[in-house]
């Protein structure tokens, strides 16, 4: 089936309901911001919006406890209620989070059915940090791994790349597939930081090692670093994997002015890295991505960000062409030791390496 359109857009005023508090980081704000830059020209018309439905708890129980479930659905109705002291709930929060799940499992619905080649899921709260048992770092419940899980019962998918670039190590995602090769899970973040996870030697257990790919980084990597490690790291072995869906938890608090983060990232890098995505969904997914939305606390800058991706996403090259163009072992040379570990780490597991 030859897609209607080539890019799907979640959003619903429901995810503006998630509210944990005066001055807590992961503000309504982000969306809206969003939400507005969504009306550009130039934008507004490059995409189809998807309303969302709301997850069911058999679906969110592919990846959480049955009491983890509970737990959370319990603050419905509280002003405020608090899961860890990072993470706070509000009145309609519960409601939101089973909204975000279920505006990715449409996403995932509509990639596989062919109406889509790509979603990007600008929903909250975000989901990266949240475990089977335990919401933390502004997470309630695991969006990306739920919508993998899905993939996986629904389309009988048994390969699944998830690339999270987020400031901030995914444990969630990493720890739902420890131990199961069907998901590829590839993640470059800030080490030593927030959760503390996310080390090298972190590969995967059981029928899963190898399958966890972690490029922990130090302050200061911008565009040129984290092209480098895409195209000599990412590229390799996504490329030999050969996902039959590839997933993204996009956060934007790796831009150089976020509060919270020590990165240099500009706008053109996260189109850059996005069109290295694409170009692996495009060579070994028929085109299947799909994108949620993790951090970014600037919102300048995730407004600059998430816009210059979907201009990626919709034909609009607003990727660093220059960047793109360049031998990349000619460039980000304070990367090179952080390649060059993660090849001796990985080179057991992937023949790209040997």
């Amino acid at each position: 089936m030859t897609p209607v359109s080539a890019t799907g857009i979640v959003k619903d005023p429901i995810y503006l309901e998630h509210k944990p508090g005066y001055l807590h980081w992961e503000s309504p704000q982000r969306l809206e911001v969003l939400y507005d830059m969504l009306a550009e020209k130039g934008i507004i018309d490059t995409f189809e919006t998807i309303k969302p439905r709301k997850a069911v708890r058999e679906e969110i129980e592919l990846v959480h406890e049955h009491r983890y479930y509970d737990y959370v659905a319990s603050t419905a109705g509280k002003p405020r209620f608090s899961l860890d002291s990072d993470t706070q709930t509000s009145e309609l929060s519960f409601e939101a989070a089973l909204f975000a799940v279920g505006g990715l499992l449409d996403g995932v619905d509509k990639i596989m059915g062919g109406e889509l080649n790509n979603v990007f899921g600008l929903v909250r709260p975000p989901g990266h940090h949240a475990e089977a048992d335990q919401g933390m770092g502004f997470c309630l419940f695991n969006n990306v791994a739920i919508a993998a899980a899905y993939a996986i019962k629904r389309y009988k998918l048994s390969r699944i790349l998830i690339i999270d670039w987020d400031l901030h190590h995914g444990n969630g995602t990493q720890h739902s597939f420890y131990r199961d090769r069907r998901v590829l899970y590839f993640s470059t973040h800030q080490y030593p930081y927030y959760p503390g996870t996310g080390a090298f030697g972190e590969v995967g257990e059981g029928e899963g090692k190898g399958f966890t790919v972690n490029i922990p980084l130090s302050m200061g990597h911008g565009d040129a670093e984290y092209y480098k490690i895409f195209k000599k790291i990412l590229l390799p072995i996504a490329l030999e994997y050969k996902p039959e869906l590839v997933m993204v938890s996009a956060g934007f608090d790796t831009y150089f002015k976020d509060p919270l983060g020590g990165m240099e990232v500009t706008s053109a890098g996260y189109a850059t890295m996005a069109q290295v995505i694409l170009d692996i969904a495009g060579e070994c997914a028929d085109e299947k991505l799909l994108i949620t939305l993790e951090g970014g606390y600037n919102l300048g800058g995730l407004k600059d960000g998430v816009r210059s991706v979907i201009k990626q996403l919709t034909g609009k090259n607003a990727a660093d062409a220059e960047l793109l163009g360049r031998n990349p072992d000619d460039i980000g040379k304070t990367a090179d030791y952080t390649v060059s570990r993660a090849v001796e780490v990985q080179k057991e597991f992937w023949k790209c390496f040997s």
